[in-house]
């Protein structure tokens, strides 16, 4: 019976520790491989509106590369680059695109455990 009370203690200890560092704010290194290619599919995208994308994605690549290798104003830098890149993109997507393309990208950053305030 002891026994199986401390298993039972150690399993939520450790799901509560899992739980608890899964929302804790990180800034993971930024990978910079948006596939603009299925991007592009995925948003419907034009001859014009695709090269425009391609050239903001890959300024954002740049950016948040440098964002997340910055050892100050990293939070700053990252809300920069993000910001930016969703005005850039509003620029060229229509409404419809850019709700869209808002919603892959922010799960994009949740997945890479980025978080942007």
């Amino acid at each position: 019976m002891k026994r199986l009370g401390l298993t039972l203690v150690a399993a939520v200890c450790l799901a509560a520790s899992t739980f608890a560092a899964g929302n804790q704010p990180t800034t993971a290194r930024w990978e910079g491989n948006i596939n603009v290619n299925k991007l592009s599919k995925y948003l419907n995208l034009s001859a014009n509106q695709q090269e425009e994308v391609t050239n903001i994605c890959e300024y954002f690549d740049e950016q948040m590369s440098r964002a997340t290798s910055s050892k100050k104003n990293q939070e700053k830098l990252l809300r920069n680059a993000v910001y930016g890149n969703l005005k850039l993109m509003k620029r060229t997507l229509n409404e419809k695109q850019y709700s869209d393309y808002a919603k892959v990208l922010n799960v994009t950053l949740q997945n890479k455990g980025i978080e942007v305030k």
